[in-house]
């Protein structure tokens, strides 16, 4: 019976029928005690009917945790006899996804709603006809299922400084790629001075799908899938998480030998072609590159390195001083409140993300990861109403972080 629901999901990927997630519910969970927090750890490591949407990381530390109908009254059994408090943060999963795009499409690219990847990728290439000299069309990597990782070069002059945007490592957070295109809208159309500055002082390399195989199933199959869908060798289970597979403290600590856990790190480091490929582009760029963003959701934070360890390593309390910078820009306009540190202290340890890896091996002084709205209500199914909202705030940080990067030297004179 534990079983029946996660085997529901890979007959889903085998026929190509969407995955329903109808009456599923997800419970934020506060343990109090280091039993409490193991129990919740047990429950992330048996993959059957439970799936972590914020993981347990430390006691009172709160984690949203997904629940299959079938296994509603266990799991509440089981929270109710280990005195762990938990509350339904997520009434029913399916009406989250049914509402998430408008009712009506529009068929021009924008920021009114969800796209796929082939709208995504579409609209990459019309930008390059649309602004010849400005933006470059880049193939810089490519996935297990032979698709390309699609990507621009944005410069207004030659040999400015490199800023990489990397969007969409993991697949089901669609605001991700959302927020990316929306910057990069921004960076060519927007007429606010302060954005034409930044836009034009710098070279931008801009990814907004990391994992377009995991992105594409979201579309097409499972909503929730979160990894890439590469092969296993002896497992039914398919995929790695992308953020777990980069080859800097590789399985030091926050990632899964279990080809079935969603933290799954891969075989190896950099067994997963499109992190193996995306490293290769990426270190190609070395000496350009003196800001790397990634973006994921949800949870509203600002995370800089490192994951493995709370130690206060490289530029620490720069990067410190411009994630201040930034949250307090960011929350001006509506009041949108975010936490920054590094990612250990912050919120867990966590090995082998790409962030990691730019930053330990390239020693990019400007490096952070955006965990972006909202804080658990809708969690990875945020409301296509809420991206421009959303980029609008984050630009905003932007302006900020860049500014207070200047008065600590970064971009370095050349």
């Amino acid at each position: 019976m534990l079983r029946t629901i996660f085997f529901v999901a890979l007959v889903a990927l085998a026929t190509a029928k969407k995955v329903t997630f109808e009456d599923y519910k997800v419970f934020r969970v506060i343990p109090s005690s280091e039993e409490q927090l193991d129990l919740l750890k047990h429950l992330e490591g048996l993959n059957e009917g439970f799936s972590f949407w914020a993981e347990p990381s430390r006691v009172f530390q709160p984690a949203d945790v997904m629940v299959a109908p079938s296994q509603l009254d266990e799991f509440t059994k089981l929270m109710d006899a280990s005195d762990i408090l938990y509350e339904t943060y997520v009434q029913d999963v399916q009406n989250l996804i049914d509402n998430e795009n408008p009712k009506t499409r529009s068929g021009s690219f924008g920021w009114t709603q969800y796209h796929t990847l082939e709208e995504i990728y579409d609209w990459l290439e019309s930008l390059a006809k649309q602004y010849p000299g400005k933006v470059e069309v880049v193939n810089a990597g490519k996935t297990s299922q032979g698709r390309v990782i699609k990507g621009v070069k944005l410069s207004f002059g030659a040999n400015k400084p490199g800023v990489f945007i990397e969007g969409g490592i993991h697949a089901r957070e669609w605001i991700s790629p959302a927020t990316v295109t929306y910057l990069l809208n921004q960076f060519l159309t927007s007429k606010d001075l302060r954005v034409r500055k930044l836009a034009e002082a710098h070279d931008w390399y801009i990814f907004p799908n990391f994992n377009p195989d995991g992105y594409a199933h979201t579309h097409n199959a499972n909503r929730m899938w979160r990894k890439t869908l590469s092969k296993n060798p002896g497992s039914s289970c398919l995929g790695a998480d992308a953020n777990r597979n980069w080859d800097f403290q590789w399985m030091s600590g926050g990632a899964s030998q279990n080809p079935c856990a969603e933290t799954y790190a891969g075989a190896g480091a950099f067994s997963e072609p499109e992190t193996k490929s995306m490293a290769a582009y990426i270190k190609s760029l070395s000496g350009k590159l003196f800001a790397y963003i990634s973006f994921h959701s949800y949870s509203q934070l600002l995370l800089f390195p490192y994951g493995h360890t709370t130690k206060h390593l490289d530029n620490h309390d720069e990067s410190k001083a411009m994630g201040l910078k930034a949250i307090n820009a960011l929350s001006e306009r509506y009041g949108t409140k975010y936490v920054t540190g590094n990612i250990a202290e912050t919120i867990y340890i966590a090995s082998g993300s790409s962030m990691d890896w730019v930053k330990a091996n390239l020693k990019v002084p400007v490096s952070f990861t955006y965990e972006l709205r909202d804080t658990g209500r809708h969690g990875f199914i945020l409301p296509a109403d809420q991206i421009v909202p959303n980029g609008e705030e984050i630009l905003d940080s932007f302006l900020a972080m860049f500014d207070e990067a200047l008065k600590f030297g970064y971009p370095k004179k050349q």
